[in-house]
């Protein structure tokens, strides 16, 4: 058992994983948790983004420099160090638990994008499909997990960057369209705040979900070469990258379309794409949107079963979860991660109309209990670093106050509003159960 402790190999490079964390963070959130952004806040959404950015920012800089100061520590390992056994117990099961339901989550997206062109084929049957395409990519090693996700990334960000540069057109009058004075549509409809401030806030939940996937590269971090080098790189490249692909397509898709008129039933981007009158446009953008959503559930089944085989290397998972294929793959954490997603797929043969709306609350809440835990094992362990990481977080503790603070109060505030009555109530219990069984489990004896 020892030496499949030992089986995950060092198979990524320096732009797997920065593609990974990208992928993770670029998926249904923006895709297709734009238009229910856009329905609580109007055009006031990009305030949402650009705030929840520059959060993501500092809990992506502490997780940084945390795992230059010790390497090969994952996040997992990093709140193990800093809090014990049962807060890293009940963190890592709770990140897995997240991860579960974010993939669940993505591969519902995908079926959803099959219907476009398979409109009698039902939710469930064509998201199965897909888990199957997933799962067995996840399988084989993890230098052509990387460079599978390297490539799917790659396909979504092209995409958003033709997609900006068409709106942009579209919006100045190059580009021919029956859309006339697109600027307007910022401030007619309700004005930029068309649900006040409250509709601002109401949109965090989303946005957190959308966010949700940065912390990815410290579960990578284990699995890179040179990661000491390529982490703040990863870090600084991929933060300004997601808060451009997130709120200037933002900011396009409220010129062009009025946010009142964004459906939710399409993708606000394939809504985009079919007004601009370009053949077969909208085909292909559905298309990218299917490969996106498909690179975030891959990245989803890697970070759980990942997860899992840290878990059980410190004792707070089974140690049949430590089983390794000779090249390096946890197979029983994937097994198991597979088994989940399955049930969470069978919700969709229950509630096809609804379950992706009532699963996307879901991670918000997960999301934000795990950057309060990075920030706070940053806190903890900063006075303990034996060499001080050149790649540091700063204004520090400040900014590590702010952003806790901050997320306590989003936390809260979402806590108590009865909209939010199904993930708050999913993730109270989910916590609550975790924090039994914490008590029930002993820890692994070093």
């Amino acid at each position: 058992m020892e030496q499949n402790q030992q089986n995950l190999k060092r198979g990524l490079l320096p732009r797997h994983v920065q593609f990974i964390a990208l992928a993770g963070m670029i998926g249904t959130g923006i895709f297709k948790g734009s238009s229910d952004t856009l329905n609580m806040a109007g055009p006031s959404v990009v305030l949402a983004y650009l705030i929840g950015g520059m959060l993501l920012f500092i809990v992506m800089t502490a997780l940084g420099e945390m795992a230059i100061a010790f390497p090969n520590l994952n996040v997992q390992n990093l709140v193990n160090k800093a809090f014990g056994f049962r807060i890293s117990f009940i963190v890592g099961w709770l990140y897995w638990i997240n991860w579960v339901i974010v993939t669940v989550v993505e591969l519902l997206a995908a079926g959803s994008f099959l219907q476009f062109w398979f409109p009698n084929a039902p939710l469930w049957l064509l998201s199965f499909f897909c888990a199957l395409v997933i799962v067995g990519i996840n399988l084989f090693q993890v230098k052509y997990y990387g460079e599978m996700e390297f490539w799917f990334a790659g396909i979504k960000i092209i995409a958003l960057i033709a997609f900006i540069i068409l709106g942009i057109l579209i919006i100045l009058g190059i580009f021919p369209s029956n859309i006339h004075d697109p600027f307007s549509n910022y401030t007619a409809h309700g004005g930029f705040f068309p649900h006040g401030l409250k509709g601002t806030v109401s949109a965090f939940l989303v946005v957190m979900f959308s966010y949700g996937g940065a912390e990815l590269i410290g579960v990578a971090v284990t699995e890179t070469k040179d990661s000491e080098r390529v982490l703040p790189q990863v870090i600084k490249g991929t933060v300004w990258r997601v808060i451009i692909f997130y709120i200037f397509p933002i900011l396009i898709i409220c010129g062009i379309i009025p946010w009142d008129k964004v459906t939710g039933q399409d993708s606000p981007f394939v809504q985009v794409f079919s007004l601009s009158g370009l053949p077969g446009a909208a085909h292909v953008m559905n298309f990218v949107l299917l490969t996106a959503v498909l690179s975030a559930a891959n990245s989803g089944i890697y970070a759980t079963s990942r997860t899992l085989y840290s878990m059980a290397q410190s004792g707070e998972a089974p140690k049949l979860l430590l089983k390794t294929t000779k090249n390096g793959i946890p197979l029983n954490g994937i097994t198991i991660t597979s088994i989940c997603i399955i049930i969470g797929l069978f919700l969709a043969y229950l509630t096809p109309d609804q379950v992706i709306s009532y699963l996307m609350s879901i991670p918000g809440f997960t999301v934000i209990l795990i950057w309060i835990s990075i920030c706070s094992a940053q806190l903890k362990l900063r006075p303990h670093y034996k060499h001080q990481p050149a790649f540091k977080l700063v204004w520090y503790p400040t900014t590590t106050f702010v952003a806790i603070g901050s997320l306590l109060l989003i936390f809260i505030i979402f806590m108590f509003n009865m909209d939010n009555l199904i993930g708050s109530s999913v993730c109270l219990l989910a916590v609550s159960v975790l924090t039994i069984i914490s008590f029930l489990v002993k820890p692994k004896n070093k």
